[in-house]
């Protein structure tokens, strides 16, 4: 038993450890000079279109099984040799351009995925032949837009040229251009010759002429003591230099006639090869059209697919987002509607209380008065008897009367003994309302020891004497 076990346990390890291993590897390593171009279901670019490929480099992926697959493009540079033959230049000469060209594919991201669209599964010497059909093309129309002088002359801007519509020609593919060296320029009419004589003789001329400013005036005097002898040699050579002239005249003319038949055979060939090489471009750009055509249909279907698709997905996402914006505001209701229910019921609850609390001491004080209610009250009178008071007092407090003007005769008034101003002040007083008159207004009687309604409250509480006076003015501060 102890050994099946043990052979049971053995078996799940190597099962377990052989699957380890089947897992890794599937892990993929980049070397440096390399690209892994892993394919299959690689997931979706930002725009939700599938991706064809990932292409990674300096790094490392895992393969997943069944549905992913792998291989490298290599980085190693392509020196590719374009020696250009009978280039037409912008003066209708043509010029061989013999350059080398080193190209290789790029690690840009976007560039990189162009040639793993293109190129991957391509041998070395296909992706050669292809970069350099693209090299020539460019290279013949940039040779088409210069001028043979401009070309021999000015080499940077020759070659800057070059580049640019080369390099953006090869990212279309995924490469990119390393380098390009041109050498020398040649032309089957001898025009670079031409012009290379030209100015070698210019400067040989120039350097004679400055020999010969240096040398002039010792030449004068020499010149002058030979004046004589020159004379009679010129006269005796005047006869054989008239036979040479007419020589030369003979051999100038002939001379003409063979350039003038040359010139006018080398029209008639340029002639013939520009109109062939006008046939030859509008057959390209009818060609070129039908091709822009397609695309532009092409690109109009992934537009509408995109624009459609694109609107589906914010109509869903709008209405899911008005669902949860309905479901917010209704619980949010609920929730508030639940705070007010528990603010006025806590309110009720407090009302209730105060309510019983004052219920119960109203009892309290009945108690105490032996259970007769008028006494209770009174109680609760005697309790706040002094702020009743303060109130009767404050009632003419803020009473303003700045001055006071009393015409008196002298007498009593009305028999009783006091001066007209004594009466203006008791019944001034007597404007206040009375406490009994309250308690009868509370449905009370006022206790006997704090006076009776046969006495008046006005002369109980302030009683003025004044002096019979035939007139009299006083004035009141303020209260």
């Amino acid at each position: 038993m102890p050994l099946q076990m043990l052979i049971t346990v053995c078996i799940i390890v190597v099962v377990l450890f052989a699957a380890l291993l089947a897992i890794l590897g599937r892990y993929r390593k980049c070397p440096a000079d390399k690209i892994l171009v892993v394919y299959g279901k690689v997931g979706s670019n930002k725009d939700g279109t599938a991706r064809t490929a990932k292409c990674i480099h300096g790094g490392a992926a895992f393969i997943v099984p069944v549905i992913q697959s792998y291989q490298y493009l290599d980085l190693t540079p392509i020196s590719i040799s374009a020696d250009l033959k009978n280039a037409l230049s912008k003066q209708n000469i043509r010029i061989d351009v013999p350059s080398r060209f080193t190209v290789g594919i790029s690690t840009e991201p976007g560039i990189m995925q162009n040639a793993a669209e293109r190129l991957l599964g391509l041998k070395l010497s296909e992706i050669q032949e292809l970069a350099k059909d693209i090299i020539f093309g460019q290279l013949r129309l940039v040779v088409a837009t210069m001028d043979i002088e401009e070309i021999n002359t000015d080499r940077d801007k020759f070659l800057a040229s070059v580049s640019n519509n080369v390099e953006i020609e090869l990212k279309k593919i995924g490469l990119r251009l390393i380098n390009v060296n041109v050498t020398d320029i040649n032309d089957e009419s001898g025009y670079i010759d031409a012009l290379g004589k030209e100015a070698a003789a210019k400067a040989i001329n120039d350097a004679k002429k400055s020999v010969a400013e240096k040398n002039r005036d010792g030449e004068i005097g020499q010149a002058n003591a030979q004046r004589d002898q020159r004379v009679q040699v010129a006269a005796a050579n005047a006869t054989a230099i008239d036979g040479e002239n007419a020589a030369k005249i003979d051999v100038a003319q002939s001379e003409a006639n063979r350039r003038e038949k040359e010139a006018e055979s080398l029209r008639l060939a340029t002639a013939a090869e520009a109109v062939q090489a006008a046939k030859a471009k509008q057959e390209a750009y009818v060609a070129q059209q039908l091709a822009e055509k397609t695309r532009a249909e092409l690109e109009k279907a992934t537009q509408e697919a995109d624009v459609i698709v694109k609107a589906e997905i914010d109509k869903e996402q709008a209405e899911i987002q008005a669902e949860a914006e309905a479901e917010v505001m209704r619980r949010k209701a609920r929730g508030e509607a639940d705070a007010i229910y528990a603010k006025m019921e806590a309110q009720a609850r407090g009302a209730k209380e105060i309510l019983e609390r004052q219920a119960e001491g109203i009892r309290a004080l009945v108690e105490a008065a032996a259970g007769d209610p008028k006494a209770a009250v009174q109680l609760m009178i005697a309790d706040k008897l002094e702020e009743l008071v303060k109130i009767q007092v404050e009632a003419i407090k803020n009473l303003k009367i700045d001055k006071v003007t009393v015409w008196d005769s002298g007498a009593g008034g009305k028999g009783e003994g006091k001066s007209s101003t004594a009466n203006f002040v008791s019944g001034l007083m007597a404007s206040i309302p009375p406490l009994h008159e309250l308690f009868k207004q509370a449905g009370l009687d006022m206790p006997s020891y704090l006076g009776t309604e046969s006495k008046p409250e006005a002369e109980a509480i302030v009683a003025v004497d004044t002096a019979p006076t035939q007139q009299e003015e006083q004035d009141l501060p303020e209260a």
